[in-house]
């Protein structure tokens, strides 16, 4: 249905001839459901799905067209984000950002049509309250092929480590070979989450302890 729905999006630019002035992105917030709800899709080889930072849970396809400007066939391999095409669809339509903005996405455009890449740079993800598809609150950040996965527990931050060219899939977890690496992106996700102001899980205050020892709702 969604396929057949772009579709009828696209034929309609092109009967109007707006095809040459529409750039069209098709692009997911999250990977398939193929979780503990359910496994209508599947993600595989990568890990997990829909609700959580493994990669099945956060890589998707993105797709653009725009006729006469973005060359049909072309393959991008650099990795981006949805903070991307606000910079990217301002410079294609020759808008003005605004000033004294910080942008937290970067101009891809030039890459697109042949240019020049951006700097390499760091891709975040904060994720910080439980899912109802099973993941847990964490955070992410990738970094060239490396990558760090981290859960936000009550007793602190559990951190897990992966190279993504070699282990796609996330079955093996590097941050006891790597524990420099694993330290030095642990400290760069904790100080962007307080550059951004990023909100941090909090105790429930309707579950309190009792003297038998265990925790029950109020």
């Amino acid at each position: 249905a969604m396929d057949e729905a772009a579709g009828r999006v696209l034929d309609v630019l092109d009967r109007l001839d707006l095809a040459q002035d529409t750039v069209v992105v098709f692009f997911s917030d999250n990977g398939g459901l193929s979780t503990s709800e359910g496994h209508p899709t599947s993600n595989s080889p990568l890990r997990a799905g829909k609700g959580w930072l493994y990669e099945g849970g956060i890589r998707e396809p993105c797709l653009m067209r725009w006729p006469g400007e973005l060359a049909p066939g072309t393959v991008c391999e650099l990795p981006i984000q949805s903070v991307d095409f606000l910079p990217t669809l301002a410079a294609a339509t020759g808008a003005s950002l605004p000033e004294g903005v910080t942008m937290d996405g970067v101009e891809l455009l030039t890459t697109l049509t042949g240019g020049a890449a951006p700097p390499p740079r760091g891709l975040y993800w904060h994720y910080p309250h439980w899912g109802n598809q099973g993941g847990t609150p964490g955070g992410a950040l990738r970094e060239g092929p490396w990558k760090r996965v981290e859960r936000f527990g009550p007793d602190g931050i559990e951190g897990e480590l992966y190279h993504l060219v070699q282990d796609p899939g996330e079955t093996a977890d590097r941050s006891g070979a790597e524990p420099d690496r694993s330290k030095a992106m642990g400290a760069r996700l904790a100080r962007w989450r307080a550059e951004v102001g990023a909100r941090m899980p909090s105790p429930n205050p309707l579950v309190v302890s009792n003297p038998e020892g265990d925790d029950r709702a109020k």
